[in-house]
């Protein structure tokens, strides 16, 4: 080779290196995919009895899902060749814009069951809290971020606990409390990762364990769902009936399971068999060894996200990485806590398995996010 045509090569070499997005993190990727593949499958099984009595259809459940899951890994692979810097210079809109959408539901929401949570798009609903998870993260990831050489002092723990408080109450007023449950989580975690005062998460956890020593005593809606996870039996035909039932169908299960498709507690005997308590279904099918299964992905997911954090660029990107990993985390644990009665019912939807499209969307784009972070680990430098 000449010396002209070296210097070519080099030069071509280095404007792709300049220009280059990295290689996508091919473990999270898989992981992802195959837990919303295996998500989908057992949404269907989970919720064909339910569709059927409701809408005659007994895919209608299962097609609308399929459908928002391909929408959602089509953003997934957008969202993953998106710089993860510009998400930092919109986090003010973000963040305006999701308090203006959970204003919005107060006012012009659908109601539920006693709960306005929803916007009615005519074709579907959209669910804003689910917004307002990605929203905190990102403004706590900025905030640390930005006040890093003062991360330990009290007006950066006031900041990052006004940022979750201001999207707290606007989730109670519809009510959400399974929603402020998490954020609220999230936000004590997010700050532990940060490098925030101890001494300050002390004193959230003090007060967080008087609210629910509060709760324990109190009556009303709050304390009758405390009652029912402290003794089911009690009421088996109302407040204490879902918990029961989805003791039945797990204890069902047993070691291997009844097979795929042939669970009894779906077929209307479970309140919702298809939403947060899927997991109850997966075990009466599959049995413990298949939602240990299930589990150990979730794990494998989870500790790949946190690899990904750990070996970011910067502390912006670990810090949004961790945060998203960490989002998916409680929703499982809870989950899990909550069907296998270890916690009150607290109506938390399971990843990538319980029927939501918003929801789905929101948690395949977190996970291009965190691709998009696992881009720049192998990006050559600049």
């Amino acid at each position: 080779m000449t010396r002209s045509g070296k210097i070519n090569t080099e030069e071509t070499a280095r404007r792709a290196a300049v220009t280059d997005l990295g290689v996508i993190d091919l473990p999270y990727l898989l992981l992802t995919l195959l837990l919303v593949a295996i998500g989908l499958i057992l949404l269907y099984s989970a919720s064909f009895a339910r569709a059927y009595y409701v809408t005659g259809n007994p895919a209608s459940y299962f097609t609308a899902q399929l459908v928002f899951a391909a929408a959602g890994v089509a953003v997934l692979f957008a969202v993953s060749r998106v710089p993860y810097d510009w998400y930092r210079k919109l986090s003010r809109v973000i963040y305006g814009v999701t308090v203006l959408l959970l204003a919005a539901v107060l006012v012009a929401g659908t109601n539920v069951n006693g709960a306005t949570r929803w916007i009615s798009l005519g074709f579907t609903q959209f669910q804003p809290s689910e917004v307002a998870k990605f929203s905190l993260i990102l403004t706590l990831s900025v905030i640390m971020t930005r006040f890093q050489k003062e991360i330990r002092s009290f007006r950066i723990f006031l900041l990052c606990a006004a940022a979750m408080i201001v999207i707290a109450i606007l989730l109670v007023l519809e009510p959400h409390f399974s929603a402020t449950i998490i954020i609220a989580s999230l936000c004590f975690c997010m700050m532990a990762i940060g490098g925030v005062n101890l001494k300050y998460l002390g004193v959230v956890a003090a007060l967080g364990a008087a609210v629910l020593l509060f709760l324990l005593l109190s009556g009303g809606y709050t304390g009758d769902r405390i009652s029912a996870w402290r003794n089911p039996e009690a009421d088996p035909l109302d407040t204490g009936l879902q918990i029961l039932q989805s003791e039945y169908a797990i204890g069902s299960g047993g070691l291997l399971g009844l097979g795929f498709g042939k669970s009894r507690q779906k077929y209307l005997y479970l309140p919702e068999e298809h939403n947060d308590y899927i997991f109850s279904i997966v075990c009466e099918e599959l049995g413990f060894l298949g939602a240990l299964a299930i589990l150990l992905l979730f794990a494998l997911l989870i500790i790949r996200g946190f690899w990904i954090a750990i070996h970011a660029r910067d502390r912006f990107s670990m810090l949004l990485a961790a945060g998203l990993t960490t989002l998916l985390a409680i929703q499982v644990l809870l989950n899990v806590a909550v069907v296998t009665n270890l916690l009150p019912s607290t109506g938390i939807s399971l990843p990538f398995f319980s029927s939501g499209g918003t929801a789905l969307i929101m948690q395949l784009a977190e996970c291009g996010i965190v691709l998009n972070i696992s881009r720049s680990i192998s990006q050559s430098p600049k």
